[in-house]
């Protein structure tokens, strides 16, 4: 791979991750709820779905998925119907003042979390399918710009998900009382209702 096609694909990978979506929101919300620390292991989950997103199109399934019409449809409404849930429980999630010393800030399932944001999203798989192969040099070992372009395109991520989850977690100095909680809660529950009805109504086009 020549390198003004990987500084062309680095930069297609910036702004594909500085643009909001369902991996900064949830980055975002448990960056402010439970701080950075465990906010890295929801981006371990958003990262580790990627590299299953880019292997799925590197193996050529990702060019099925575009052609099937039923296979996004189905793939679609499971992710947006993961993020309305995600959504929902943010929303009824019974607020907590934070105390460092608290378990609250030991929460479990949050790689998990992270790894069905990404996971259930079919437009990542199709964009990902559409923009990849235009970086791939077919004369050259297609296994070896298959790591390169991954490990810069989770790279990449993984920064920007880390300075959205790092951002968050310093203004968690003002969100010591049980109102100010809830009203974090009320708002990113809102951002995931309103990314998997976004979802639910995109087409692949």
């Amino acid at each position: 791979m020549a390198l003004s096609t990987w500084l062309a694909f680095l930069l297609a990978a910036i702004l594909i991750a500085v643009s909001p979506g369902p991996g900064a929101a949830t980055s975002m919300s448990v960056g402010l709820r439970h701080g950075y620390l465990a906010a890295l292991r929801a981006i371990g989950g958003l990262q580790a779905a990627l590299l299953i997103q880019l292997g799925i199109v590197f193996a050529g399934l990702g060019a099925l998925l575009m052609a099937s019409t039923t296979a996004f449809e189905i793939m679609k409404f499971v992710g947006a119907g993961y993020l309305v849930w995600l959504g929902i429980q943010k929303w009824r999630e019974i607020p907590h003042a934070l105390d460092d010393t608290s378990a609250v800030n030991r929460p479990n399932g949050l790689f998990l979390q992270g790894l069905l944001v990404n996971l259930t999203n079919p437009k990542a798989i199709v964009f990902m399918a559409a923009l990849t192969p235009q970086f791939i040099d077919p004369a050259r070992s297609q296994w070896l710009q298959f790591l390169i372009l991954s490990a810069t395109m989770c790279g990449v991520d993984t920064l920007v998900m880390s300075g959205y989850a790092l951002l968050a977690s310093r203004l968690r100095r003002w969100l010591r009382d049980l109102r100010a909680m809830k009203a974090q809660n009320r708002f990113f529950g809102g951002v995931f209702v309103g990314a998997g009805v976004l979802l639910a109504t995109t087409s692949r086009n």
